[in-house]
């Protein structure tokens, strides 16, 4: 299995248009147990969650956020953990909105502390 999520913060490599989640978005991510959990914000998100599981270097997670518009979506993302070459952390992931239309996929990547 790759290593812990737990305690690494992750940033995607792209904006996402649909999915209002940008490259000033910040994940901070907790593991335990098989069980996965994290906090976000940054770029049109105010505030965001997201709860789900963990099996092998495979997430499955449900999130919900609350936009600078005052507004919340929810949705469902599966994702797989990749260790990268120098040895930080990439999720690449497939999402679909439940609350509104749309899906697509992204990448988020671990950022390191000169790149937070």
């Amino acid at each position: 299995m790759t290593r812990s999520l737990d305690g690494l913060v992750l940033a995607p490599v792209a904006d996402q248009a649909p999915g209002q989640v940008g490259t000033r978005t910040r994940f901070a991510y907790h593991e335990k147990d098989g069980e996965i959990w994290a906090e976000y914000a940054g770029g049109d998100v105010v505030r965001g969650h997201l709860v789900g599981t963990r099996e092998g270097d495979r997430l499955d997670f449900r999130y919900v956020q609350l936009k600078e518009d005052g507004t919340t979506s929810s949705g469902h993302c599966v994702s797989t953990v990749v260790e990268l070459p120098d040895g930080r952390v990439r999720l690449e992931e497939t999402w679909e909105w439940e609350s509104q239309p749309g899906s697509g996929t992204s990448v988020v990547e671990q950022v390191t502390e000169h790149a937070r």
